[in-house]
């Protein structure tokens, strides 16, 4: 019994606890030891034993004690208790685990020295108890140390901070020792156009009606001309006679190089800009551009007009810095970081700049097809390498325009043809070996998140889903997949000719990420494949107020202001946005939209958005601020405070996917009866697993976890926290009746 001071109050406890929370529920292996499971070419570097994971959402000590892992191709975590078969993933990636990361998925690594958080990287003098990793996929990892040897620690943190963060050689990625060592048989049933032959190229030409205007070139086979171009492509047959000569004397600049061709005769095309600095050779290169013009601009070619995206888009530099702001606000480290972040969400998204970057695209892809659709012209764009920006919008106008494009074969195709033969520096623009920074854009990322605004605005017109967007861009980092893991179709048949050579057994074949039976078994895969695809235009007015959703408040930009903004931002049009649809007008006539654009491309906007939508047709977005979103699923999955238990898209998709159900079995129903069986390879629709307790990010994240404080402001939660529990205050009594 504690005794008392004299002033009657109780003696404190004299008693201090000098073992951490985490270091109380040890529990070591059960007489079993946990082994990491290795794909093939995959070796274990290093390892950390009674490691203790910390479970990060809900700022506790809760978490589960297993080994740290370090190999040539992932970090990864195996816990001494097995995960029960209730929080299984339906959507399993048969590559990654839960609880793995690919080290080109590492983002940041961070060491806590005595509660103070500190950047690793190179050699260490001083090892962290605790260790944070953000991985470019947005999910953090907290571990923490104190438990595990002092030895062990150290070769671990080393390991990671060293294979994931240090320079490397293109021959040394896990992609060539996976390749060497795995099993490589192609899927049967892919269908994407990989655009590594001349047949590809002409079958291309002539499925959009291109191939009277314009001809495939094979000038370049084995690269005897230049190496930044493609073994084969397109140009127009006025310039046939001049395209060996202006590539041997222009290293490839100057060309114009076709894209696509619409159902007018227009036709989409990209170029290689010159140098602004020009040596003594190039003189006369003002007259070879003149030379061009005039050779596209005559008949039979419709009339020219050039872009230059580098004046009218952001650089890359921006893209980066923007992006790089944007993605702080996902790594959430704690459930008090989030809601100490929550009263600032909406200054904190507009500051990153990264939703203006999406709508400036966007709108310069709607500029381009205002021209090849109604004014029937053609248009060249031009940058410095036309592999950048050149992608972004050309591969957007295809997606408005061609209803292929929004097939997954087709999107497929799309990428294989614009970004990977396109030339598209995978390889320096994701920094994948971590040589130079400033060579890094999240540029393919900013296409996808396009690509993502139009599938939310427009779902039955796309054959495939936001999970399909979101696992291809979590494939960006997985080095199994050759698609994304090069700069150049030369860089890649460079390497894999001489891997070959050197290749002793079977032939040297890497895999393309387009094989989904790789990562995903065939129940995983039908999550890809949008249920609500519609496969026959059908315009009708009543499916277009059926395909448009609310705003979600931390989703999209909010509509209205408290303080008008002195400069011109995002939230410029806000106020008007909210005032027009009161008065039930339609946003595309906004006065402050009209001033930023051309009166013809308004007035083609404006035109499109009042006709009914043809899912097989033209598609327009919508592109004021409010329309722009953030990208839910992607940004948001991994934190369970922005989890909606039962709602958000999981709800609606359930109440479909049970409808279509039901119709496939009256189908099977009556084809029984008319005694036809149904076809063998008919996708069945996909079951969504106890869909009452799916929260709004599934497949993701399956289960809700609970967070420790209500899905309110900040500013409210702080509010009522400062009030008397209102249970136990007595009702009061107001009498009304008196007053005067």
């Amino acid at each position: 019994m504690l005794s008392k001071a004299a002033g009657g109050r109780p003696a404190k406890p004299s008693f201090v606890s000098y073992v951490s929370p985490e270091e109380i529920h040890i529990k070591e292996p059960a007489g079993k030891e946990v082994n990491p499971y290795l794909l093939p070419g995959e070796l274990l570097l290093c390892e950390a034993s009674t490691v203790f994971k910390y479970v990060q959402e809900d700022g506790s000590n809760r978490g589960t004690y297993g080994k740290l892992v370090c190999t040539n191709f992932k970090v990864a975590f195996l816990g001494y208790e097995s995960a029960s078969d209730d929080n299984e993933p339906q959507f399993k990636n048969k590559v990654i685990g839960e609880s793995d990361i690919t080290l080109h998925c590492i983002d940041q690594i961070y060491g806590v020295y005595d509660e103070k958080k500190k950047s690793l990287y190179g050699q260490l003098k001083k090892y962290p108890e605790k260790l944070i990793i953000y991985s470019k996929d947005f999910r953090v990892f907290h571990f923490c140390l104190r438990c595990t040897k002092e030895e062990e620690v150290k070769r671990i943190v080393s390991g990671i901070v060293h294979h994931s963060q240090t320079p490397k050689l293109l021959k040394r990625l896990f992609l060539f020792s996976y390749a060497s060592a795995a099993p490589n048989s192609p899927d049967a049933k892919n269908r994407t156009v990989m655009f590594d032959t001349f047949k590809d190229w002409h079958e291309e030409l002539e499925r959009t009606k291109g191939n009277v205007k314009y001809e495939v070139v094979s000038v370049n086979e084995g690269y005897r001309v230049s190496e930044k171009l493609p073994l084969y492509f397109v140009v127009p047959k006025s310039f046939l006679k001049s395209v060996t000569e202006s590539i041997l004397v222009h290293q490839g600049r100057g060309i114009p190089i076709w894209c696509w061709s619409c159902h007018n005769g227009a036709a989409l095309l990209k170029m290689s800009a010159f140098p602004k600095e020009q040596d003594d050779s190039a003189l006369q290169m003002p007259k070879f551009l003149d030379g061009i013009y005039k050779t596209i601009h005559a008949p039979p070619y419709e009339v020219l007009k050039m872009d230059d995206l580098s004046s009218s888009l952001p650089s890359l530099q921006d893209i980066q810095t923007a992006y790089t702001r944007f993605k702080q606000l996902f790594l959430i480290d704690n459930s008090t970081h989030f809601w100490d972040t929550d009263v600032k969400w909406f200054s904190l998204l507009e500051s990153t700049n990264w939703l203006e970057i999406i709508r400036r695209c966007l709108k310069k892809a709607v500029e381009v097809v205002e021209q090849l659709e109604r004014q029937t012209t053609n248009v060249l764009l031009i940058e410095e390498n036309a592999s950048d920006l050149c992608c972004v919008i050309s591969s957007l106008v295809q997606v408005m325009m061609d209803s292929y494009c929004r097939t997954k074969f087709g999107f497929q195709s799309l990428i294989q043809k614009e970004w990977v033969i396109g030339g598209h520096s995978f390889l320096d623009r994701c920094n994948h070996l971590r040589k130079s920074d400033k060579e890094e854009a999240p540029v393919f990322l900013l296409f996808l998140d396009c690509v993502w605004q139009l599938v939310q605005q427009y779902p039955p017109a796309f054959e495939f889903t936001e999970t399909y967007l979101t696992v291809l861009s979590d494939s960006l980092y997985i080095p199994i997949f050759s698609t994304f893991f090069f700069n150049s179709q030369h860089q890649k048949d460079t390497i894999v000719s001489g891997e070959s050579h050197n290749a002793q057994s079977s032939p040297f074949r890497l895999l393309t990420v387009w094989d989904w039976s790789v990562q995903f078994e065939p129940k995983a895969q039908a999550l890809l494949n949008n249920p609500l695809y519609a496969e026959k235009p059908k315009p009708d007015k009543s499916q277009r107020k059926t395909t448009r959703f609310k705003h979600h408040r931390q989703l999209s930009l909010p509509l209205t202001q408290t303080k008008s903004s002195p400069k011109r931002g995002f939230f410029r049009e806000e106020t008007d946005h909210l005032i027009k649809n009161i008065l039930g007008k339609r946003i595309s006539k906004l006065i402050n939209s009209s001033e930023e654009l051309h009166s013809n491309f308004r007035e083609f906007y404006d035109s499109w958005h009042c006709k009914p939508v043809d899912f097989h047709g033209l598609l327009l977005p919508h592109i004021e601020g409010p329309e722009i979103k953030v990208w839910t699923q992607r940004y948001l999955r991994w934190i369970p405070e922005a989890q909606l238990l039962g709602g958000g898209t999981v709800a609606i998709a359930t109440k479909f996917l049970d409808v279509m159900e039901e119709v496939q079995k009256l189908q099977k129903q009556m084809d029984e009866e008319h005694s036809q069986t149904a076809p063998e390879d008919a996708d069945a629709v996909p079951t969504l697993r106890n869909s009452a307790r799916l929260s709004s990010l599934f497949p993701f994240a399956l289960l809700q976890r609970h967070s420790l404080k209500p899905v309110l402001p900040t500013s409210t939660w702080k509010d009522l926290e400062d009030e008397e529990d209102l249970a136990k205050r007595d009702d009061e009594f107001v009498d009304l009746s008196g007053a005067d």
